[in-house]
């Protein structure tokens, strides 16, 4: 394969990583609070964790994992959001040599049930006001110890106002929750503490996360992601970022969910490789609880999802922010809009960077120049990465001619946990990953990403991409976001349905439908809008275009 994208890199960011520079994310941990010690980890409602209490605190973990018979190969679920007891309990399972499930907090009962039993966890650490879906399904389950904690148990704040904020930043009042039988987090910590920590010969090949995902089917499946997967995506991302960012101390704020690949190896790993301080977000849907806080940081790193960087835009306060700090603002997770990213320059006079990846990727696959204006790809392959776009039968197709997005490199998920017919589906020979994406790669080497290939939408025989639909109906000054999915139709197959979340409630299906005929080929025009006050979306804000099909009428 000729690398052509190798000629577009930014000058200084190398061809290759070598792997053998971070072997395990256990010796990542040990490196950064060595060379950090006392620099401030992470950051949370204004109480801080030294690289020297991150060390601390997750060797008592690990000790008190140790000591209830976990070993090297057990599966430790852990059910929070963006708090500081998260990267203690990821840290402390990893140095235990555990294999980490991420699991979202609002799963329902339903979705815990088959996570747990899927990946088998003898464990499971849960945020007390979601741990009364882990009690309902506990009994069905593979589980030994449950552990829950209070929001501000690391925080040294009264839990009565820890209770007041979480409520009131949920949007909705939820009871709190003891499971009988069940320890603290706070007790285990302090009874690892008085425990030995046993050495655990953790290496590359090893498995660090069973990371839930849909995958290309409807069924979670976990790829397993090794300890050298997710290393060497953290020395291709540390190689793809300025020179600067590798000798700094920086601040980051991370609000979309650090259980979410995304966070987990962009903000998480990446930065305390770095020594950065991290600013959680418990609930980034309260933008202006988010406004506020980034209002005290000179953060230089910012990322998220198209969704919330819109949502911001539209947040008063958010366009008198000090943005003098921001060095890079890194999208991903779902296609950026070229309105967005627009506007996005003009407030803040920082680049949108689009990246794009996939759970079984580690996640990062492509990134843009972080100088490089928006340009409405994906970028290019990082470091020691190829792409290739191939047809159905697997075979490479030429420059400039679409097909499915298919990905190679020391980052590429092992396959899926006890799933082999489900790996065998995405796994092609020599190593390729298909990854479901639909896109074209240029004379540059930059890609391009279409669709995903389940919501391509065929009218009459044409494709329609709704990621295009969406960029065009998004420069309407009334739209505030949108999606667009098929709709069947009895002439043309299928037909575009779009959902539009108006910002002006005298927006009308007509006026839609006349702006995206000004800039789409007839068949690409939505034949139906409907108007919603907000469209369901992912745990990072992704838009779910397969909720609405259910909608679809």
């Amino acid at each position: 394969m000729n690398p052509i994208w190798l000629k577009s890199y930014p000058p200084g960011v190398p061809a290759e990583i070598d792997p053998a520079q971070l072997t395990s994310l256990a010796e990542l941990l040990r490196r950064a609070c060595a060379a950090y010690r006392d620099r401030p980890a992470y950051e949370q409602m204004g109480r801080v964790m030294t690289f020297a209490q991150l060390d601390a605190l997750t060797r008592d973990f690990a000790a008190w994992l140790q000591g209830v018979g976990m070993v090297k190969g057990d599966r430790v679920a852990i059910m929070l959001p963006n708090t500081l007891q998260y990267p203690v309990a990821l840290f402390g399972a990893l140095r235990a040599g555990l294999v980490v499930v991420n699991t979202n907090p609002l799963y329902t009962a339903r979705e815990l049930q088959h996570q747990l039993e899927d990946s088998g966890a003898k464990a499971i650490l849960v945020l007390e006001n979601f741990a009364h879906v882990v009690q309902e399904v506990a009994g069905r389950t593979r589980l030994e110890k449950i552990l829950v904690t209070a929001a501000g148990d690391l925080l040294g704040l009264p839990k009565s106002w820890i209770v007041n904020y979480v409520v009131r930043h949920r949007r909705k009042q939820v009871p709190l929750w003891h499971i009988p039988g069940a320890l603290s987090f706070r007790e285990a910590l302090r009874a690892g503490r008085s425990l030995p920590l046993n050495p655990v010969d953790v290496g590359p090949d090893d498995t660090a996360f069973l990371q839930y995902t849909g995958g290309t089917t409807g069924v979670a499946k976990g790829a397993m992601l090794t300890h050298g997967n997710i290393s060497a995506n953290v020395l291709q991302a540390e190689a793809w970022l300025p020179a600067r960012f590798s000798h700094e101390a920086g601040v980051l704020i991370t609000a979309i969910p650090l259980y979410h690949i995304f966070a987990l190896s962009a903000n998480c790993l990446l930065f305390a490789h770095l020594g950065w301080k991290n600013v959680l977000i418990i609930n980034a849907r309260d933008f202006a609880g988010l406004v506020k806080e980034m209002r005290k940081h000179p953060f230089a790193f910012f990322s998220g999802v198209n969704t919330l960087f819109n949502a911001l835009l539209h947040t008063p306060g958010f366009e008198s922010i000090d943005f003098s700090h921001l060095q890079v603002t890194l999208g991903g997770g779902m296609a950026v809009q070229e309105a967005v990213a627009q506007r996005w320059k003009a407030v803040t006079g920082n680049i949108l960077t689009q990246a794009w990846g996939l759970t079984e990727t580690s996640p990062a696959a492509t990134i843009n120049p972080t100088t490089e204006e928006f340009n409405g790809s994906i970028g290019l392959p990082i470091p020691s990465s190829e792409i290739a776009i191939k047809d159905e039968h697997g075979q490479d197709l030429p420059l400039g001619q679409t097909g499915e997005i298919c990905v190679r490199g020391p980052q590429v998920m092992r396959g899926y946990w006890n799933r082999p017919d489900e790996t065998a589906k995405v796994m092609l020979p020599g190593g390729w990953l298909r990854t479901g994406d639909v896109g074209y790669m240029d004379d540059r080497g930059y890609i391009y990403l279409q669709d995903r290939k389940k919501d391509l939408i065929l009218v009459s025989g044409f494709n329609v991409y709704p990621n295009e639909v969406e960029a065009v109906a998004a420069t309407h000054s009334a739209i505030l976001e949108c999606a667009a999915i098929a709709q069947p139709d009895e002439h043309s197959g299928e037909v575009v349905a779009l959902y539009v979340v108006p910002k002006d409630p005298n927006l009308s299906e007509r006026d839609v439908i006349e702006h995206c005929r000004k800039s789409l080929a007839g068949y690409k025009v939505p034949k139906h809008v409907y108007f919603r006050k907000e469209l369901p979306k992912s745990n990072v804000g992704k838009i779910l275009r397969k909720e609405l099909r259910g909608d679809s009428r």
